[in-house]
């Protein structure tokens, strides 16, 4: 009987050690299966992250927004060109004027309050840079602005160089009509190249996290005939932003 017994025992012992090595084993292919899926789902997760920030990009230096955005874009490469000094600006009020469709628009630029910006506009205009290009952008709802300086024509031309940080930017947000400001990617401070904007009417803009737009100065006279024989005319597709429906275009940009 005794016999008996040890082998029933003997028999127990080996069913539950075969037992808990089957439970170990099949611990370990779930504690494998749950690494390599992990490992699947990180490379995966890892994928769509670089493909959203990709399109984000995208969006930011080649999209551009709707009025309501806060963002007025502008791509400027940085290139082999050389930034303009700031001390070009000679810490000065510059007059001049630029015309847009035979429309002579007095400017001030402010020298004093963004030397960097104003350095650049001078230098590029003397130049003769902004001559014979297209002003590409017309928004007509939330925010008021015509937007000029593209080489390309299509928001995506700068001047071969870029530059930042913003200055003279309103600490309200608010732009009043007449205001010209410097445009730039959404986000980055440092990609003001040549591209600017008229604010014909007063508009909010919102700051993003870069902050908010140089103001380089102001249309001091010629804007209501600007508006009347191009601004009023909407775009070319009907929308709030798009294209001029009148195509603009800057015949020369002069300053002293």
């Amino acid at each position: 009987m005794v016999v008996k017994k040890d082998a029933r025992e003997s028999r127990v012992v080996r069913d539950r050690l075969r037992a808990y090595d089957a439970r170990q084993h099949l611990h370990a292919r779930l504690i494998a299966r749950r690494k390599r899926d992990n490992l699947i789902f990180g490379v995966a997760g890892a994928v769509i992250v670089a493909l959203a920030i990709g399109s984000q990009v995208a969006f930011a230096t080649l999209h551009q927004p709707s009025a309501s955005a806060s963002a007025i874009p502008s791509t400027a490469p940085t290139g082999a060109a050389a930034v303009p000094s700031p001390e070009l600006a000679q810490n000065r009020t510059w007059t001049g004027t630029l015309s847009i469709n035979g429309i002579p628009l007095g400017v001030e630029l402010n020298g004093a309050a963004a030397p960097q910006a104003v350095a650049s506009t001078i230098s590029l205009a003397t130049m003769g840079f902004y001559n014979g290009t297209t002003c590409h952008r017309l928004t007509t709802t939330g925010i008021y602005v015509l937007q000029c300086g593209d080489p390309k024509g299509d928001g995506t031309g700068g001047p071969g160089y870029s530059y930042g940080p913003i200055e003279n930017a309103p600490a309200d947000n608010v732009y009043p009509a007449g205001t010209l400001a410097m445009a730039r990617q959404s986000g980055n401070g440092d990609s003001i190249g040549s591209q600017f904007f008229i604010v014909f009417e007063a508009s909010t803009i919102p700051a993003d996290t870069a902050g908010g737009y140089t103001v380089i100065g102001t249309i001091t006279s010629g804007l209501d005939t600007l508006k009347t024989n191009v601004i009023s005319q909407g775009t070319a597709d009907g929308s709030d932003d798009g294209a001029p429906k009148v195509p603009a275009k800057i015949d020369s940009f002069q300053v002293q």
